[in-house]
């Protein structure tokens, strides 16, 4: 282990207690909030330094979720999505809990079955000006908003689009009982029977 400029020594790894998963710098953690209803802070670890009482210190970057950010909860946000955010920080190593992933929303739109620990980041976050950082994002249906993986869409084949049932004015159910669908603008276009089978885009189910 090496000296930091404050004469902390740098840590590698650590296991997690009472379990035996390691932790190293770069892995992303779950930390428990102080307040017993809140739900486990999310954080990437920078760096781990060991004071001279041998007392675990974890630097961390904190993702935030939805609800956290000063625009809150928006539709098209799935319930496992994060920000990351520039908001930097040190915790006892002792609040860590679990391993978690985030992976890219790409990479997390090809789970076949995504987990608790299972999370995704497309947007970053300026935690002092409450900005969201937008980078080009895909923007779907008739609504025009990003595509939530947790939401079914349905798939029009002529443009390619894919639409929420409440914007084609059905329901849930009604689009799971369709063989084929082409978006009114297409229907106008060229007769129904000429419409490839229909597509859908099924939500994530967790593991319980």
């Amino acid at each position: 282990m090496g000296r930091t400029k404050h004469g902390n020594r740098d840590v590698h790894f650590y296991n997690i207690r009472g379990t035996d998963k390691m932790v190293q710098a770069g892995d992303c953690v779950l930390m428990r909030a102080a307040e017993s209803n809140t739900p486990p802070y999310v954080a990437r670890v920078v760096k781990m330094e060991a004071d001279g009482s041998n007392n675990l210190i974890v630097r961390v970057r904190w993702y935030y979720r939805p609800e956290e950010s000063v625009g809150g909860r928006l539709e098209f946000h799935g319930a496992n999505e994060l920000f990351l955010s520039d908001h930097y920080d040190t915790q006892s190593a002792n609040t860590i809990e679990a391993k978690c992933t985030v992976h890219t929303f790409e990479d997390y739109t090809k789970l076949e079955d995504a987990t608790a620990e299972d999370y995704y980041c497309r947007f970053q976050y300026r935690a002092a000006s409450g900005l969201v950082l937008q980078n080009t994002v895909a923007l779907y249906c008739k609504c025009e908003m990003p595509y939530n993986p947790d939401a079914l869409m349905i798939q029009c084949e002529e443009c390619e689009d894919w639409f929420h049932p409440a914007c084609i004015n059905r329901t849930i159910e009604q689009v799971k009982q369709l063989d084929r669908f082409v978006c009114s603008e297409h229907t106008l276009k060229k007769p129904l029977d000429t419409a490839v089978a229909n597509r859908e885009a099924r939500p994530k189910r967790q593991k319980k």
